[in-house]
């Protein structure tokens, strides 16, 4: 599918379309993304700044999806964990940045070559207007070549 296809469909995707959640840009060969998050009530907290659950949620799934297309058919592509770290409020828009670079890629490659499971680590920083680091967010995905079929 191409990338801008599935970049539509994702900021129709509830989750993110009723969260305020958009992706802006998907790379055409998978390899990177950008996903923002407007201010609007209802993706506002108590004391007026970003939901965590919102600031979470325009992380997940982002680096599966990425690394199912950039490794292809022949690989098992899973989120396995991820963990979020909050460092200051998050007042007006944020942005994240996702990026698989080709060395992690070849790591990827290397750590499965013999069909072993693989659990990478991504980090993404949420950052807001001025560039200042919002929050942390590590996922850990889990990889894994498919076995050939008989």
């Amino acid at each position: 599918m191409k990338a801008s296809t599935l970049r539509r469909i994702i900021n129709l995707w509830p989750p993110f379309l009723f969260s305020g959640i958009r992706v802006t840009r998907l790379a055409e060969d998978y390899r990177e993304a950008e996903v923002v998050l407007k201010p609007h009530w209802y993706n506002m907290n108590y004391v007026g700044v970003h939901f965590g659950g919102s600031l979470f949620a325009m992380t997940d799934a982002c680096y599966m999806i990425m690394l199912m297309q950039v490794m292809g058919k022949g690989y098992y592509v899973w989120d396995r964990r991820a963990t979020i770290e909050y460092l200051k409020p998050g007042r007006g828009i944020v942005t994240a940045r996702f990026a698989v670079t080709e060395d992690k890629y070849r790591e990827i490659l290397d750590k499965t070559a013999g069909g072993e499971k693989y659990f990478p680590d991504f980090t993404v920083d949420i950052t807001d207007a001025s560039d200042e680091v919002v929050a942390r967010v590590v996922k850990t995905l889990y990889v894994r070549e498919k076995p050939p079929k008989p």
